[in-house]
Formats: structure tokens, sequence, C-alpha cells
């Protein structure tokens, strides 16, 4: 009993310094880039720690200038010895080299922005790398979920056929009920539990650049409670066996899952449409800032300067309000307020922060801004590549979507006639036994198909708010296969006869 809580403690810990030390790594390429335009601009490292207080949106750096501060300011260390302690306490071997790489430069008597600028690149070329890595293990993810999911359409399709035999006659004579439960456990609990433990491995794979999207998930409450309380009253009240009996289960099962996700799946598509144009747009704006900044106007008229660029789309409407914001003397800092509340973009916003904190410090120079647009113009850059490295994975979400139903068909047409042709005196009860089997199949496929798109959203944007769309996609998707391949194959079957 005490090993077991033991073991559940150190999991649990192990579990949380691996998301600390991945949020560290995450941020590190952003506090970097403070601290080298905070170099850049004459600002002492004990100062810079002390501005990096401030910085609200890099939760973890924050809490690591506090400890710094507070070990300088309340245990007396000197602010070179507090950034050696924290090096030995990290984790991360990243933030570790970092700060030690910088805490020998600055006792070696180095060129501090020189190191900091070599360590930028350094870190952005092992992102680089990781994330090619990472996509890797996405597709052995993605390859490893779709063979789980085909065992288990093995195991169905191995006692679908057994219980086509004679043995189901003799059960029958045995008067035993054959109901379909193993129909149930598989497409109820084992399919759907293989996707949440796959959805599980995949939260730490792939992160999302949007933050706050609790409201797509609340928009999701309603429509799922009306789609159960729908289900239960199909399947309970008698009087409503002839919608069922009109439409089938399927198709019930495919309206009711497209309209569960349809309110989200919109709400969704609104947000990830303005974001994900903001950071298309975010390193053209910036690198207009830096070159006007670069002939010599003053940083808000550069910042006014960019904003009169047309082509960034839904973007130009927020540049168009920070330009009148700032001429009409609007602080940067509410400026930045305003922002946040339309943009929910961690990238763009960070982006923007740093953009900020380099006018406040020292005007801007722009040397300073000729580093912040070069790492935002990589990053955009490795952002791209990966978003197109996962696309397959979308088309092959939609793939085995078919496949599933296709092969439901398949199965169950075949398993039909077989029965037919060795059991031609079948009994009505027996028969239904096996329809009811084969039908109740047939919607889990589809309901399969709705979680899977939680998995792909997951995958492929790094967020399970992404799902919506294209659990949406693959219900539609699967019950389509699943029609136009009854209709062609019955009627391939029928035509001989």
């Amino acid at each position: 009993m005490e090993a077991s809580f033991f073991s559940k403690v150190f999991g649990w810990l192990r579990k949380k310094t691996s998301e600390e030390t991945e949020e560290i790594e995450r941020e590190l390429p952003y506090a970097l880039m403070m601290f080298t335009m905070m170099a850049a601009s004459g600002i002492s490292i004990y100062e810079s720690w002390k501005r990096m207080r401030k910085i609200s949106i890099l939760k973890r750096f924050q809490k690591e200038a506090e400890e710094v501060v507070r070990q300088v300011e309340v245990l007396g260390k000197d602010p070179l010895t507090a950034m050696y302690d924290r090096a030995e306490k990290t984790d991360s071997k990243l933030y570790r080299d970092f700060l030690s790489g910088f805490v020998s430069s600055l006792k070696s008597g180095g060129k501090v922005v020189d190191y900091l600028k070599s360590k930028l690149r350094s870190i952005f070329e092992l992102r680089n790398n990781a994330i090619v890595r990472s996509v890797e293990k996405i597709g052995t993810l993605v390859e490893a979920y779709a063979v789980m999911l085909i065992v288990a359409m093995c195991v169905y399709i191995l006692y679908i056929v057994l219980s086509s035999t004679a043995m189901m006659e003799l059960l029958a004579k045995m008067r035993m009920p054959v109901m379909p439960y193993l129909s149930y456990l598989v497409v109820l609990f084992i399919m759907p539990l293989i996707s949440i433990m796959f959805m599980a491995l995949a939260h730490n794979t792939h992160r999302s650049t949007l933050m706050n999207l609790k409201d797509v998930y609340k928009k999701a409450i309603l429509p799922i409670s009306g789609a159960v309380i729908a289900v239960v009253m199909l399947a309970f009240i008698p009087s409503l066996n002839f919608i069922v009996q009109n439409l089938g289960w399927p198709l019930i099962a495919t309206i009711i899952l497209v309209f569960a996700s349809l309110p989200s799946a919109i709400h969704y598509y609104k947000i990830a449409k303005a974001n994900y144009i903001a950071e298309s747009s975010l390193p053209s704006f910036i690198r207009d800032v830096t070159e006007a900044r670069k002939i010599g106007l003053s940083p808000e008229k550069s910042i006014i300067h960019a904003t009169k660029r047309k082509d960034y789309r839904s973007f130009s409407k927020l540049l168009s309000t920070i330009r009148s914001q700032i001429e009409w003397g609007v602080p940067l800092r509410k400026v930045f307020s305003g922002i946040k509340r339309k943009i929910q973009s961690w990238p763009v916003l960070v982006n923007f922060l740093v953009m900020i904190e380099a006018v406040e410090i020292g005007g801007a120079p722009s040397q300073a801004l000729e580093i912040l647009s070069e790492y935002c113009e990589k990053e955009r850059e490795v952002e791209v590549n990966k978003r197109s490295l996962l696309k397959p994975y979308i088309i092959l979400s939609v793939i085995w979507s078919v496949l599933m139903a296709l092969t439901t068909t398949v199965v169950a047409i075949t398993i039909y006639v077989l029965t037919q042709l060795t059991i031609p005196n079948l009994s009505p009860e027996m028969l239904q036994a096996l329809v009811d089997q084969i039908n109740v199949f047939s919607t889990g496929i589809i309901f399969q198909c709705w979680i899977s798109g939680f998995f792909i959203g997951k995958i492929s944007e790094g967020n399970f708010a992404a799902g919506f769309k294209y659990s949406a996609l693959l219900a539609v998707t699967a019950y389509i296969s699943w029609l136009l391949s009854q209709n062609f194959l019955w009627s391939a079957y029928a035509a001989p006869s």
C-alpha cells in the first residue's frame, strides 16, 4: 500500500517536473531574446532580471526572475551567484547551459551580446531539430493508433464470424440468449478507451499556439447534453421507435454528433482563422517596423508606418486600431492590453510584448529590433514547416474513416450471406440478433470516427478544441462511406439473383 502511494507521488512529481521543463524550454528563446535586447541597450544583468518579473506572458521565467531577485535582495547573493544556483537546480539542460554560459561570459569580460546572439541561434537550431523529431514521434503515435483500431475491429469480426456459424443455432436450441453485448463493449468502451489513451499520450507531443480556448469547450456543453438526452429518448421511449425505423441509427448518430460539434467547430474556426492570419502577418509587420527604425523614424512613428500596410487581411483591422491609439497618445502598455483581448496566439502576443519592451528599455534601437525580426521570421518558418509535415495525418484520418466504414459493410454483407447459406432455417430471433449487432457496430464506427477527430485535432493543431471540426468531418465521412458502400455492394450482391 505504501509502495503504491509513493510510486503515485513519484510519478506525479516526475510529470510535473517534465511539464515545467517543457514550459521553460518553450519560453527560453523569447526570454533569451529579451536578455539580448536589454544587453544591446546597455541594461545590466540584474536590471534585466528585475524587468523580467513584469513579463506575465512568460510565466516560468517570471517565476525564475522572482527567485533570482529574492536571492539577491533577501539572501544577499550577487546576481551571478544567484544565476549559478538556478543553473544547478533546473532540470532543463538548455536553460542550465544558457545560465552557465551567461555567468562564464560575464566573469570573463567577454561580449555578452555576441554570446547571447550565438546562443539564440543555437537554441533556434535545436528547436528546429526538436520539432522534426516531434513530428516523427507524432507519426509513430498515429500509426500505432490506427493499428490498435484495426486490432479492435479484428476482434469484433472474429466474434461475428463465429456467431454466424452453426454454433449460433446451437446456442439458440439450448435457449441461451444471444445479445450483441460484445458489439456494445467494442464500439462503446474498448475503441473509445483506445482513443482516450492515445489522446493522453499525444497531450505533450504538440503544443498549440492558441491560448484561452475555454469558450470553445463551453459552447459544446449544451449541444452535447442535448445529444445525450436525444439518444436516451430515442433508445428508451417506445413512441419514438418510428424515428429509428425510418432513419436508422447510423443516420441518427451522424446528425446528433454533427449537431453536438457544429457550434464549437464554428467558434474555433473563427478564432483560429483570425489568429493564424496574425501569426503569418506578424513577421512582415515587425520587419517593416525594423526597417523604418533603421532610417531614423521614432519607435512610435515606425509602428504607425508599419500599420499602414494593407495586405494583412483581418489583421489589418487590429493594426488600424493600434495606429489610432498610438496617434491619440495611448501608452504602448495599454495598447498591448487591448491586443491581449483580441488575439489568442501566444507567439503573436510574446513578439508584440518583446517589441514594446524594446521601445521602453532604450527607444527600440535598430539592433534590438533586428534581433526580434530575424527570430520572428525563423520561428514562423519553422511553424509553417511543422504544419505542412502534419497535414498528411489529417488525410490519413479521412482514409481510415472510409476504410472502417467500408470494412464494416463488407463484413456485414459477407456474414449475412454466409449465415443464409449455412443456416437457411435460421430462427427470426437469431437473424434479428445478428442484424442488431451489425447496426450497433455500424453506428459505433461513426461514433468512433467522431472521437478520432479530437485525436487528430490534438495531433495537427496542438489542441483538442480543433477536434470539433475534425470530428464532424470524420463522422460525416464515415456515414457517407457506409451509405455508398451499402448501396453499391448490396446492389452488386442482388444483381446476379
